[in-house]
């Protein structure tokens, strides 16, 4: 049975061409068919032995002939009458039981009718069922239970087969044929054939008792079934195993009671003589089919032949691994023609439990198992031809018939080892369907093509794959002796490829039908219709292993024989044959043997009826013929052969044949405007010609492959390229089966071009004949058909008339070569066959339809293709023979498969300009590369004695003016030399520069536009080969004009690697670099900017010792400021430089913290060496300024300890005192005089002691630190020069202003480009604060304060991105300082120059903005504010005290450095300042703390009288209850209720971090004081100093700051001048009284 598709309509007067019925009973001369009319066209017919039923169009059911189910007998038995009760239902199949029938519905629902004795119609209860009536299939596994939708049905005569949407088989009825684990008969209801379950079914049909499934083989998607080691019926083990002495016997020989399993007699029908079994083909390999999105493979690289010097002795004639040719159709006896696997006689349920065999090889033979891999990747089993001597490393593989044969171990491995990991991926389900146009039709293909059945993948696997699912050895290799394993895992032959290797399709809805197929069969078999060579009933299906591989398409079931439909259009049968329904007469015919059809006739339907067999075939001409085999008219009698039916011609153009009871039905079809005509000669032509192509492939390829004087007559190279050649061959022989297949399942449905694949795929097509015709050019360039002649001879003999035939050669007396060469490219001829027929069926249409257009168009590709592979031909053939006439031994060195000749100057048409006189050039340009060869005059010419090659991708051509000299010039530029040559005539210049620059653009683009020249700028790789820097360096990347420009890479073969941009041939832009450091094993890694093939400008270094460089180089060395990190932390010496770097060394102010030691240093460098003054702290506390020499501490210094004690004096080496110096002890008294010796080991001193407060107490000894240190200003100057540098200015602050904002709109671009390549760098707010930023601001004119504002913006964005020249000094400057003043330098003794560090900062980078924006005033300059700002109430209140400055300041806006960029500096460099602020307060902070919290202890009234506050004692105080507005008396208890929000005010002075924040802060808590005051006071209120400073003083003890010393001084020390003097002044100077009044307040 099969799926009907779209039924193709022209239109409404249509219906009486399409699908017309004629039927007819047996054969003889007499007979004639009658033709039954009905409304609609006929879409299938389904007989029974006395019925039959008729699908229509419009999906209408019409039964006739006897139907004694029917209550009311029918008039006119013969009359097709309707089911009515169908109607509403759209059924897309039907199918027809000896008595009963059964139709599935478009949504996959089931309807029965007819006799139902043995339950066959699924309905408990009834033995018979009148009208069709719906019958539920349901899965009952699945939870809740789901009803399974039913693609097409198959009936017998007690039992019914469905195949479900998901390819599983479900029965019913009664009868082993059901193929169900039951022993109680009838099953009324429909259950699923587990034995089937996990393969994808493509077809089933029904016999009488017996039934057949076509089932797609396994790929390596389906090989999740559990492995069997035992027999389902029986539970007895299916395999045993003997070790003896000198071998091992592996034995398949159980037999099950249960009739499952072949016994032996009749095991030895099936291979008549061990002989005749070694003749066969093992298998077929396991082909891609071609997917929709898939590419035509390439051939591996795998498929060149290997260096195995075993290479091809012992090869067997039987077949190659990884062929996929079918056997010689003249070879007649059929049992000749079992596969491997059946002569080997293995089972066909189990699967090998692969992982366990290949984890115990693994263990025993990991080294044979690589070499497997590697040298031979093929994985087969070959039969040896002798059985005479079982050697020790041989395996004895024990079969059902009683004999034995020796395999090499090696092979038994590969045997059970499938090569190739199992690819993931389902059955292809109910998704893609073939072409269907209409979803109102049918939707699933004919089952026969398995729709896009999935093909099995990679054709590495081809013998293992064929054998794994019916095999299994859990455990069984474990028994074999180690020592034999190891002995066989060494490779003893080498199997030729005729697929290539590594072909497998991508993961992909599969388009083309599968060939991969086995045929399964299960019930009675009585009469041998199960075909397994015996007459033994199988209660569970079991595959039909001689079918394995012979690519069946489709299978039919009559009453007791069967029938198998291959690609390759043969037929084989088997079963009863009693009256020659086989249609051959050999015996046994128990077994799959060909039917015997006259030599080109290709069968391609096929039907069975209850004695006689019907077959579709193509004949002479377009028109199908019929032909008949079985029972004749006259009962009894019968045909030896098939026979031709002498009116089918009449019939016009059949589609389809059914046979069924003793019935011949044909459908066909009227030739509507030629198009029926055009699609059965398009099918006809597709079937004609793979046969063809199988001939070639078995008769010529196969043996040639196999001849053991192959390898020495053709050479390593040319053979490698036959392989490939031949797999490619293979691939599309495969390509054109499947093709064929789909055309046949078309013509058989809705004869549609919708569904020509051919159209929606043609780029498939295309491929695999434009990869093929390549191959067999490169085979003939490299003189392959000549070096094939040899071999050919001695095979095919003197007179190859087969080769001749096959070829279709039509020369007279044709040599060896030219038949080779013919034959190769007969497949090429095929494309105009395509383009003819293509353009044949557009005509049938109006040429303004799609339809058209799309035949059209693809019928102008294949023509295109068609002269594209002819001119290829032509330049493959042009090119041999210059190869044949190309003198001396560069032939060698310049033949190469893929080089094909364009032109060359023999002819003294092309010389080289400024040649010496006695100097021949001769140039030669082939499809890659210029070859320019030289000979001296020594030589005979066109001997030549040097040449060199010029890939083309990196060659330019240009041609020279001819008016500046008279001659013809070409300029040819290259990476490493620029010549010119001289044409002789402007037509030869004219010639020459078209040939290079076509040839430039092929190589480069792959296809030959007829552009008029390539671009200058393009993408290549280029291996130098000149002395110098780049000497054997490969480039790959971008051109320009013969040089490295834009972005690629380089790699030298010492490892060396650059990746990034090059200008001018140079490294130049942003780069990585890695150097292989051989000595440490380990890279050099460096990561940042070049110029012109230098590091130059900002990177990382990462050294292979474990060193990091961070910084700045010039001329690939260390130059300008950098970081330095040395080891880690848990190495021998971990260490951080961080400061200026001159020509590689250390030089000029630096910081070098010495982790190992806990020391830091802070000074002067030069030469890597300490020199100059500086400041050394320890993690002890030691503190020492003053002068360094050679490294060391030399000259005058100051050395303080952590408890005060001074030292200043002289030092000679680190920590060492030598020569005058005074020594301070902490209580002030000192010794002066002559110091020596180690600090902290013992002082020797000569010198006296003084006591200051006895003796010269006005002589201040002590003088502050910082004078030996170098000074603010003079450090990380070249930090500040490297921002001064990127805003183009040599000198700091001298330069145009509109360059440095050109060069900052420049760094923002390149940057946001480098980084839009790695996105995840930036976040999106960081990217619009760079889009804001590429703006410009207003940088010239008058500044006012709306200006200001902006500047001041423009500055925070600036400084927030360190792609911003501002934003780089500003995170430099950062992180110098945390690495200054952090870890060992967070010492108090630092805090001076760390407050003047950051002044210096704020000072500097002023100047830079000032240069950015020159009309800005200068510090302390003034800009008008723009509005009246009206003063507040306190102010009036305290404006006795303000000074005139800072009235000025009221009015007007006052620049500073700090107002500006403190804001943007200090909340970076907060954390580092303020602990070293906290440090040299830590001694007044505790005081204070102390103070503090013995204070707060107090109620509020208590401590306010105790501070004396004398007018403002707060009665009550605002309730914060519910009762809004109530007063809340204060109580003599009452604590921290007083000035509360002031107090909360004033603790937000912790929370911010510039001094203007800070004291904002202290006003906002005057305000918040006053106006608690006034609402007491209920009245306006001047302030005096008396009443405010002990209310202040209240709020501070209140506010509890615990390192308010800390914040006083800092706000002191970088609070902006001009306003020490105003309000904020006033408020701080309290805030400072405060501090100092709480740490000297005495309670009493």
């Amino acid at each position: 049975m099969f799926l009907v598709d779209q039924y193709l309509s022209s239109g409404d007067d249509s219906g009486g061409e399409r699908g017309l019925l004629h039927t007819w009973k047996g054969y003889s001369c007499s007979v004639t068919p009658e033709r039954l009319l009905l409304p609609r066209p006929v879409l299938q017919v389904s007989l029974g032995t006395r019925h039959g039923v008729l699908l229509v169009e419009g999906g209408q059911v019409y039964s006739f002939g006897e139907l004694p189910w029917k209550q009311s007998q029918v008039p006119e038995p013969e009359k097709p009458t309707l089911e009515s009760a169908l109607s509403g239902q759209r059924v897309v199949a039907v199918a027809a039981g000896s008595f009963h029938s059964g139709a599935v519905t478009e949504d996959g629902g089931l309807h029965m009718w007819g006799d139902n004795g043995s339950g066959q119609c699924g309905l408990s209860g009834l033995s018979t069922v009148p009208n069709p009536t719906p019958v539920a299939v349901v899965d009952s596994d699945t939870s809740p239970p789901q009803s399974v939708p039913v693609l097409e049905l198959a009936c017998g005569e007690q039992h019914t087969l469905a195949l479900s949407a998901q390819r599983e088989v479900w029965a019913w009825g009664s009868g082993c044929q059901l193929g169900l684990n039951v022993t109680v008969f009838p099953v009324w209801k429909p259950q699923k054939v587990e034995h089937l379950a996990g393969r994808y079914v493509l077809q089933v049909a029904c016999g009488a008792s017996h039934s057949l499934a076509l089932v797609r083989c396994l790929g390596p998607q389906d090989t999740h079934r559990p492995p069997v080691d035992k027999c389902r019926q029986c539970n007895q083990l299916l395999y045993t195993m003997t070790d003896k002495e000198d071998h091992v016997i592996i034995s398949d020989g159980h037999y099950c009671p249960l009739g499952v399993e072949l016994t032996e007699d009749e095991g030895m029908l099936e291979v008549p003589a061990l002989t005749q079994g070694l003749k066969t083909s093992p298998s077929e390999p396991v082909l891609p089919s071609y997917s929709s999105t898939s590419v035509s493979p390439v051939p591996d690289k795998g498929a060149e032949p290997s260096s195995d010097p075993t290479h091809h002795q012992d090869l067997d004639k039987e077949e190659s691994a990884l062929t996929n040719g079918a056997l010689p159709v003249s070879d007649s006896d059929p049992s000749t023609q079992l596969k491997g696997g059946a002569a080997l006689g293995v089972k066909s349920s189990p699967y090998p439990d692969e992982q366990a065999v290949k984890d115990y090889l693994k263990k025993l033979s990991e080294v044979e198992q690589a070499a497997k891999a590697t040298t031979s990747g093929l994985h087969t089993v070959l039969v040896s031809r002798t059985i005479t001597t079982v050697r020790k490393h041989e395996i004895v593989l024990k079969t059902t018939f009683q004999h034995s044969c020796a395999l090499s171990l090696k092979k038994m491995m590969n045997f059970y080892l499938p090569s190739g990991a199992a690819r993931p991926g389902g059955p292809a389900g109910l998704t893609g369907v073939v072409g269907d146009n209409n979803a109102e039709r049918v939707r699933q293909e004919d089952s026969m093509q398995a729709k896009k059945s999935s093909s099995t993948g990679d054709i590495r696997e081809e013998e293992a794959e064929g054998l794994r699912r019916r095999l299994s050895l859990p455990g069984l290799l474990s028994q074999v002796s180690p020592r034999l394993l190891r002995k066989a895992g060494r490779p003893r032959m080498r199997a030729v490829a005729l697929t290539p290797l590594g072909g497998a399709v991508p993961e992909a809805q599969e388009v083309f039908p599968t060939l991969q197929t086995e045929v399964w069969s299960w019930g009675h078999c009585e009469h041998g219709q199960l075909g397994h060579g015996d007459s033994l009933a199988r209660l569970q299906p079991q595959c039909i292993k001689s079918l394995n591989k012979k690519e069946v398409v489709r299978v039919a079931a009559g009453a007791h024989h069967s029938l198998a439909l291959t690609a390759q259009s043969q037929v084989f049968s088997w079963g009863s044959n009693s009256c020659g329904q086989l249609g051959h007469m050999d015996s046994p015919s128990t077994v799959p043997r060909l039917a015997k059809m006259s030599e080109g006739i290709r069968v391609w339907d096929v039907s069975a009826g209850e004695r006689h067999t019907l077959l579709l075939a193509d004949g002479d001409c377009i028109q199908p013929i019929i032909y008949y085999s079985g029972q004749q008219v006259k009962e009894g009698s019968g045909t030896q052969q098939p026979v031709l039916l002498p009116f089918c011609m009449n019939l016009r153009y059949v589609s389809n044949v059914f046979a069924g009871g003793q019935r011949c039905v044909a459908l066909s079809d009227r030739n509507v405007m030629g198009f029926i005509a055009s699609l059965h000669e398009l099918a006809s032509a597709e079937r004609k010609f793979y046969c063809k192509l199988c001939n070639i492939k078995t008769q010529i390829l196969r043996p040639l492959l196999e001849l053991e004087s192959l390898s020495s007559a053709l050479g390593q190279v040319a053979l490698g390229l036959l392989q490939t050649l031949a797999g490619r061959f293979s691939l599309l022989c495969h390509l054109t089966g499947q093709h064929a297949a789909s055309l046949t399942a078309n013509l058989r449905r809705g004869r549609d071009v919708k569904s020509l694949l051919i159209l929606d795929h043609a780029g498939i097509f295309l491929d695999s004949y434009h990869e093929y015709c390549s191959n067999v050019g490169n085979f003939q360039v490299m003189g392959g058909f000549q070096t094939l002649t040899k071999p050919s001879l001695d095979f095919f003999g003197k007179s190859p008339e087969l080769l001749q035939k096959l070829s279709e050669c039509s020369e007279e007396n044709p040599t060896m070569a030219d038949l080779l060469v013919a034959l190769f490219y007969l497949p090429t001829r095929h494309l105009h066959e395509y383009g003819r027929l293509l353009l044949k069926l557009a005509t049938c249409f109006e040429v303004c339809s799609s339809d058209y257009q799309r035949l059209q168009d693809s019928c102008s590709k294949f023509e295109a293709l068609a002269l594209l592979l002819k001119r290829k031909r032509k330049d493959a053939d042009y090119t041999f023979h210059f190869w044949k006439s190309f003198p001396g031994k560069m032939t060698d060195s310049l033949r190469k498969p893929h080089r094909r000749l364009i032109c060359e100057s023999s002819n003294k048409a092309l010389t080289l300009q400024n040649a010496g006189r006695f100097s021949v050039n001769w140039f030669i340009l082939f499809n890659d590369a210029l070859v320019h060869a030289q000979v001296s005059s020594t030589h005979t010419l066109f001997i030549f004695s040097t040449h060199h090659v010029f890939p083309l991708a990196t060659l330019w051509v240009e041609p020279i003016p001819e008016e500046n000299n008279g001659l013809y010039g070409l300029k040819v530029i290259t990476p490493e030399e620029t010549f010119t040559l001289l044409a002789s005539s402007p037509m030869e210049k004219a010639k020459w520069l078209r040939s290079i620059n076509q040839a430039v653009d092929q190589a480069l683009s792959g296809a030959g536009q007829d552009t008029l020249e390539p671009p200058i700028s393009r993408t290549a790789s280029y291996t130098f080969y000149k002395d110098g820097r780049l000497k054997e360096a490969t480039y790959e990347g971008r051109w320009l004009a013969g040089k490295p420009n834009g972005r690629g890479v380089l790699k030298w073969p010492d490892g060396r690697i650059y990746t990034g941009t090059f200008k001018n041939g140079l490294e130049d832009g942003f780069g990585e670099f890695v150097a292989p450091i051989k000595t440490l094993n380990k890279n050099d890694h460096y990561q940042g900017h070049w110029k012109d093939g230098k590091m130059h400008g900002l990177g990382t270094y990462r050294y292979a010792s474990g060193e990091v460089y961070d910084g700045s180089f010039q001329d690939s060395m260390r130059h300008g400021h950098g970081i330095l990190r040395s080891g880690k932390l848990n190495t021998s010496s971990p260490s951080v430089f961080i400061g200026q770097w001159l020509q590689d060394k250390k030089t000029g102010y630096g910081v070098f913290d010495d982790i190992t030691k806990g020391e830091k240093y802070m000074g002067m460098w030069q030469d890597h060496l300490r020199q100059g003054t500086g400041v050394v702290v320890t993690q002890f506390g030691l503190y020492y300024e003053g002068a360094f020499k050679d490294n060391k501490m030399m000259g005058t210094g100051i050395l303080l300890s952590e408890d005060d004690t001074t030292y200043e004096g002289e030092f000679s080496d680190d920590w060492t005192l030598n020569g005058k110096g005074v020594l301070t002890m902490a209580n002030g008294d000192y010794l002066e005089g002559s110091f020596s010796g180690e600090w902290g080991s013992g002082l020797k001193v000569a010198g006296s002691y003084f006591k200051p407060h006895l003796f010269d107490t006005d002589k201040d000894k002590t003088r502050p630190l910082g004078r030996m240190c170098v000074c603010a200003e003079d450090k990380w100057r070249a930090v500040f020069e490297e921002c001064w540098s990127q805003l183009g200015c040599e000198v700091p602050g001298q330069g145009d202003n509109w360059k440095a904002w050109e060069n900052i709109a420049v760094a923002l671009t390149t940057s946001r480009r480098h980084i839009e390549d790695s996105p995840e760098m930036l976040s999106r707010s960081h990217s619009r604060t760079l889009e804001s930023l590429e703006v410009i601001p207003q940088h010239v004119g008058l500044i006012n304060m709306e200006r200001y504002h902006t500047i001041r913006l423009y500055l925070l964005k600036a400084c927030d991105t360190p792609l911003h020249p501002l934003g780089r000094l500003v995170e430099t400057l950062v992180a110098v300082y945390r690495m200054t003043y952090v870890g060992v330098g967070a010492n108090r003794r630092l805090l001076p120059q760390a407050v003047n560090e950051i002044k210096s900062y704020l000072n500097r980078i002023f100047q830079i903005v000032r240069f950015l924006f020159p009309d800005l005033p200068e510090e302390g300059g003034l800009i008008p504010e723009s509005c009246n700002v009206p003063l507040k109430l306190w102010c009036s209140s305290l404006v006795s005290w303000i000074t005139l400055p800072s009235l000025v300041c009221l009015l007007s806006r006052v620049v500073s450095s700090s107002a500006l960029l403190l804001p943007v500096l200090l909340p970076r460099l907060y954390p580092p300042l303020f602990t070293l602020y906290a440090l040299d307060k830590e001694r007044e902070d505790d005081v204070y703390w102390e103070c503090v919290l013995r204070l707060n202890k107090q109620p509020d009234l208590a401590l306010l009288a105790f501070l004396g506050v004398q007018k403002f004692w707060p009665v009550s105080i605002s309730d914060s209850m519910p009762a809004l507005g109530e007063k809340q008396p204060v109580l003599s208890s009452t604590k921290d209720a007083c000035f509360a929000s002031a107090v909360e005010t004033l603790q937000q002075i912790s929370t911010t971090f510039t001094p203007s924040d800070k004291l904002q802060v202290i006003q906002l808590t005057f305000e918040e004081i006053t106006q608690e005051v006034q609402s007491l006071l209920k009245q306006d209120f001047l302030w005096s100093m008396d009443d405010l400073f002990p209310v202040f003083l209240y709020v501070v003890l209140r506010a509890r700051i615990r390192n308010l010393g800390s914040e006083v001084s800092l706000i002191e020390d970088l609070m902006d001048p001009c306003v020490q003097h105003g309000e904020h002044g006033i408020m701080f100077t309290t805030l400072k009284a405060c501090y100092y009044q709480i740490q000297h307040e005495k309670i009493t």
